[in-house]
């Protein structure tokens, strides 16, 4: 694909203050039918972890979750269960959360530090690095080529202050990722939700702009204007701006020199699975959703709030805990009170047996992005 000019910030936020003078929106050209299966298919929910999952990007942690090294954490992915361990040069490594004699979970702790893993079966251990250290009374168990026998490890990288598996960003978005310096920043707070919902309809809540006066009419709706975007498509990925209500004044003044930064939220659609929001006041929100390994009906979602490091800040401790306590409280009852109900009984109609055939818009743009994308990474599969 043919790298797409990434337009300036400035550029981009004037472009919406039009939309909003005209009440437009950026738009596809088509309505994209789909239907309930989507979303409930059990074979199409075990291809999407295969060959989306098995081989796309996905962001796991933040880099100050694993500050030293030895530090560690397990988490559940689509097709495996996975340790990721800060290593003692600096890197990180991933790897199969499963000790290779017989089976046994070997990390059950969401997180935590050690100098080696070691198995509750029967304690094998290995070392930080995945290789196989210890096999006890190895007299009688009988001669092991440890080479062969050290964790399966899979692909993982620290990129912009991020940790992924697989890697695989294009040019566009890594250079983008790049200029935020979110390895600068700390995770302030995370934490992560089963839902009883599909992982796509998560994710498309997360990328919807049509929806905040509607679903949020008492939060983000009455700060952020609804229906009106602007999206750059980078193929896999997308950027979009969204005009916050302050921007208001400027429709009948020119803002002139007046940097409108302030005035808008910034998403970044990182697929398969993330969002990245940037705020007004450039701290930024990671919304990050997984599938079930088994059950289409449900899904992982992890959300990250991404802020300066106190001694960066310029605050006093006690301002800096109470502003990012509140920040984090607000995203938690958005969740919670408005967008995993909503989600929650939209995954339970469509197990209706007879649930007809459904539309994304012209104007929901950024999901006919994902669902794009989606498509083809399973007809790849399908036509190689």
């Amino acid at each position: 694909m043919t790298p797409t000019a990434i337009a300036t910030r400035s550029d981009r936020i004037q472009r919406t203050l039009e939309h909003l003078r005209q009440h437009t929106t950026d738009t596809t050209g088509q309505l994209v039918p789909f239907g309930p299966g989507q979303y409930t298919d059990p074979g199409l929910a075990q291809r999407e972890r295969d060959l989306v999952f098995g081989r796309v990007p996905s962001i796991v942690a933040h880099a100050s979750e694993l500050p030293e090294p030895n530090d560690f954490i397990t988490l559940q992915m689509p097709r495996n269960r996975v340790i990721v361990a800060r290593q003692r040069d600096g890197s990180v490594k991933a790897f199969v959360n499963v000790c290779r004699h017989r089976g046994a979970m070997l990390e059950e702790l969401q997180s935590g530090r050690c100098r080696l893993f070691s198995c509750g079966y029967h304690r094998w251990s290995y070392n930080i690095d995945g290789s196989l250290r210890a096999i006890t009374r190895e007299a009688t168990f009988g001669e092991v080529d440890r080479s062969r026998y050290g964790l399966i490890e899979l692909p993982a990288e620290e990129r912009h202050g991020l940790i992924w598996m697989v890697d695989r960003l294009g040019p566009e978005m890594d250079e983008i990722l790049a200029g935020y310096r979110l390895g600068e920043l700390t995770a302030f707070r995370s934490e992560g939700f089963d839902e009883p919902a599909n992982w796509k309809l998560m994710q498309d809540a997360f990328v919807d702009n049509y929806h905040i006066q509607y679903a949020h009419p008492n939060t983000a709706g009455k700060h952020i204007h609804t229906n009106v975007q602007t999206v750059e498509d980078f193929g896999r990925h997308a950027r979009m701006v969204s005009p916050r209500k302050a921007i208001d004044r400027f429709l009948e003044e020119d803002p002139g020199e007046t940097d409108l930064g302030p005035y808008v939220t910034e998403g970044h659609f990182l697929l398969p699975n993330s969002t990245l929001l940037r705020q007004p006041d450039d701290h930024f929100e990671l919304l990050t959703v997984r599938p079930h390994p088994a059950d289409p009906g449900r899904c992982r979602m992890e959300m990250r709030l991404l802020v300066p490091p106190l001694e960066a800040s310029g605050m006093a401790p006690e301002r800096y805990s109470r502003v990012w306590e509140k920040n984090w409280a607000i995203l938690l009852a958005v969740l919670h009170q408005e967008d995993f109900p909503l989600l929650r009984s939209s995954q339970e109609g469509l197990a209706s047996a007879d649930a007809g055939g459904m539309l994304l818009g012209r104007n929901e743009m950024v999901n006919q992005i994902f669902h794009r994308e989606l498509t083809r990474l399973l007809d790849e599969e399908a036509t190689s």
